[in-house]
């Protein structure tokens, strides 16, 4: 089921930023204040995953996509692009079922996701648990 939310062009624009030209190292996504279109609500360059943590509010759901970097065992650096769909515990019941069911509008524009995330809690989107999936792929 999908609610009908737009996605606005600036996501795409800022997706391509941080996916081709490297110009940030993640991008948080909210729905406006009529929840009619999803936004770019920050974009950010810093390489801290605890900033990006951070940036992700307690009590309000958010989507995000990170330029997740790692170091594979016997393959060296890599790179995945991380969609995060976080919707904590103590977001409002209403808030949740929005953002789940417009989560499908941005996931299908975002072309190149290798990680896909889902976080209710701060340790389900812990590094080491993003770390861990990133490792499962090639």
């Amino acid at each position: 089921m999908t609610s009908g939310v737009a996605v606005n062009d600036g996501c795409l624009q800022e997706y391509q930023a941080l996916k081709l030209k490297k110009t940030h190292k993640y991008v948080i996504f909210n729905l406006n204040r009529d929840n009619t279109e999803i936004v770019v609500e920050k974009v950010s360059s810093s390489t801290k995953y605890d900033d990006f943590l951070a940036d992700l509010p307690e009590t309000e759901c958010r989507w995000a996509v990170y330029d997740f970097e790692f170091v594979k065992e016997g393959a060296g650096k890599r790179n995945k692009l991380t969609f995060a769909s976080w919707a904590p515990d103590t977001a409002k019941v209403k808030q949740k079922m929005v953002f789940a069911s417009s989560k499908e509008a941005l996931r299908r524009s975002l072309v190149g996701i290798a990680v896909e995330i889902q976080g209710t809690e701060y340790s389900e989107v812990a590094y080491e648990s993003v770390l861990d999936k990133a490792n499962r792929g090639n």
